[in-house]
């Protein structure tokens, strides 16, 4: 059975016992966070929110924050002395699905 769950602005599909690398919560690391579910099921028998599945509950426990790989950016224009070099490293959490109701 999988599910399609919503955070952060985007929708994942997972199963249970997937690691999942999302947009940083505010909830601490060992702590547990339920999603909004909007398709859980497999076949012939999935359900379809509308937008949200009624009952359906995805729950994750907190692994980890952390920050990822930088990401570098580069600016230049040609003929006009500009070069411009900027990096950024984008939080995010780590959660571990542990149990999917539908």
């Amino acid at each position: 059975m999988y599910a399609v769950i919503r955070t952060g602005g985007k929708q994942y599909r997972v199963n249970q016992n997937d690691l999942l690398k999302i947009e940083k919560v505010t909830e601490a690391k060992g702590e547990t966070i339920d999603f909004e579910v909007l398709a859980v099921g497999e076949g012939a028998d999935l359900k379809v929110g509308t937008p949200l599945v009624v009952g359906a509950k995805v729950s994750g426990l907190i692994v980890r924050h952390a920050r990822s790989r930088k990401i570098l950016i580069g600016k230049f224009k040609r003929r006009k002395k500009y070069r411009c070099k900027n990096g950024h490293r984008q939080h995010f959490t780590e959660v571990r699905i542990t149990s999917i109701v539908g």
